[in-house]
């Protein structure tokens, strides 16, 4: 099978062309950040900027130990960041559940950055029943953003944040297949578009409910283009395997690195843009360059599948909201 990188991705329609550089970040001194998947790669770079700006960032991974190596590290170069630490497994919605319960503990929340996930992975199946990849990119972020809402309402000022990908212009069809279905064939590419398709979708259709409950929250979206990171040179098989290391030296000769792919995120999660709004990078095809407002998929809009996700999405985590 070709990689998908290879075909780039089908139509999107583009915004407009102002572009944002780090300097515009500005002081986030007063504002708390919950970053998820910072323990390497984009959501490190994250959760680095946004603690020199100032701001407090609760660092939310899986693991334990590399969720202590991170801060130790931020710390070492920012000894005066204001860092807190959370456990949460994105794949297991009682982890999730479990997570967020420790996470009021924080008080108000500005910005959500839903950053954890994976790619390409083998097929597998979670303890919940579902396709890993959209367990994981889809599912555990929609019941974590719904858990934290109070938080986010409570600050008066409240952001989401959802990463996606140019992947997301990949499927034909939206992911609105029953998420317990045993399929016959399983596509680990296609179904990581779908995942990043169902991101989008879930962004607008939240930021519309949002809108209409009159709640002081925006939801946004932002991809890093093609970004040096683990979870692209991990989707080819592992770290040590052969494939991994020849991915490894393709994208350090061709990506831009985790600190620019983290950019668009950043200006998603500090800039003063409308609901639904969507950043990536500004080059040729939002692989690279500095990021700006950019366009999406005609599908990503889908007004009637976005809100068949959502009924699908709350029937999956129990969760209900706005």
């Amino acid at each position: 099978m070709t990689h998908p990188l290879d075909s780039g991705p089908r139509k999107i329609h583009e915004g407009p062309k102002a572009e944002w550089i780090l300097a515009d970040l500005g002081d986030q001194s007063e504002r708390t950040f919950l970053v998820t998947g910072v323990t390497s790669g984009i959501g490190f770079e994250i959760a680095r900027e946004l603690a020199r700006a100032g701001g407090r960032v609760i660092l939310a991974a899986r693991s334990r130990d590399k969720l202590a190596l991170a801060q130790s590290v931020l710390i070492k170069e920012l000894p005066e960041a204001k860092l807190e630490q959370l456990i949460i497994d994105l794949a297991d919605q009682a982890r999730v559940r479990h997570a967020a319960d420790r996470a009021r503990s924080f008080g108000p929340i500005h910005t959500l950055v839903n950053n954890a996930g994976i790619m390409a992975t083998p097929y597998g199946r979670t303890a919940d029943g579902l396709e890993l990849q959209m367990a994981t990119n889809h599912f555990g972020p929609f019941a974590l953003t719904g858990l934290l809402l109070p938080q986010l309402v409570e600050s008066g000022d409240g952001k989401v944040v959802t990463v996606a990908s140019v992947a997301h212009t990949w499927p034909r069809t939206p992911p609105t297949d029953e998420p317990r279905m045993l399929k016959t064939r399983y596509s680990r590419w296609q179904t990581y578009g779908h995942t990043k398709l169902a991101n989008l979708m879930f962004t607008f259709e939240l930021d519309r409910r949002l809108t209409a409950a009159k709640l002081p929250v925006k939801a946004v979206a932002a991809h890093p283009g093609y970004a040096a990171t683990h979870l692209l040179a991990g989707s080819a098989g592992g770290a040590r395997s052969g494939s991994a290391s020849i991915l490894n030296s393709v994208m350090s000769a061709t990506a831009q690195s985790a600190a620019k792919g983290a950019l668009p995120i950043l200006m998603a999660a500090t800039k003063d843009l409308p609901g639904s709004t969507y950043c990536g990078p500004s080059g040729w095809r939002q692989l690279r360059g500095l990021p700006r407002v950019v366009g999406t998929s005609k599908l990503a809009k889908d007004e009637a599948a976005q809100k068949r996700l959502w009924e699908i999405s709350e029937h999956v985590t129990g969760i209900h909201y706005p």
